[in-house]
């Protein structure tokens, strides 16, 4: 039985709705974090937040582009994380200027910090997992046969 285009359509409406809730939910915890922590040493903090970060960015490439695959996608977003980080290392007045907001630094922060690299592996790699382990039960037989028994 071949998928029909509409439920293509709305097959993929949903999944980029699932990525649009996970980046949010993503966000409000790296907030969270950013803010207070929830009793957190400013090390931990750090590390955390780059984390939720990576894993942010992982989430918005579903929402942008969910067609590539799962590898490309991290691969990707790791590459992303890493530009933003060695860009810290290049400085200009107007850059400068932009990383001292607020969302200038949320964004593209504030310092460069080879500890954030690993940082950013892991919260891609936390992102990654999580995605499989989703999309690998979903499509296992027994998730298949159980959703069809509660039809």
């Amino acid at each position: 039985m071949s998928v029909q285009p509409a439920d293509r359509g709305r097959r993929r409406l949903r999944h980029r709705a699932a990525y649009l809730a996970l980046t949010l939910g993503t966000i409000a915890l790296g907030l969270t974090v950013h803010r207070g922590g929830g009793g957190f040493g400013v090390v931990t903090r750090d590390v955390l937040g780059d984390a939720l970060w990576a894993t942010m960015i992982v989430w918005v490439l579903g929402a942008l582009a969910p067609a590539p695959g799962l590898r490309a996608r991290g691969a990707l977003a790791l590459a992303i994380c890493y530009a933003v980080e060695l860009s810290q290392l290049y400085h200009t007045p107007a850059l400068d200027a932009v990383r001292r907001t607020i969302a200038g630094r949320l964004v593209l922060g504030s310092g460069y910090d080879s500890r954030d690299l690993a940082a950013y592996a892991g919260g891609v790699l936390a992102a990654v997992l999580v995605e499989h382990a989703v999309w690998s039960r979903r499509r296992s037989p027994t998730a298949r046969q159980a959703t069809r028994g509660r039809a």
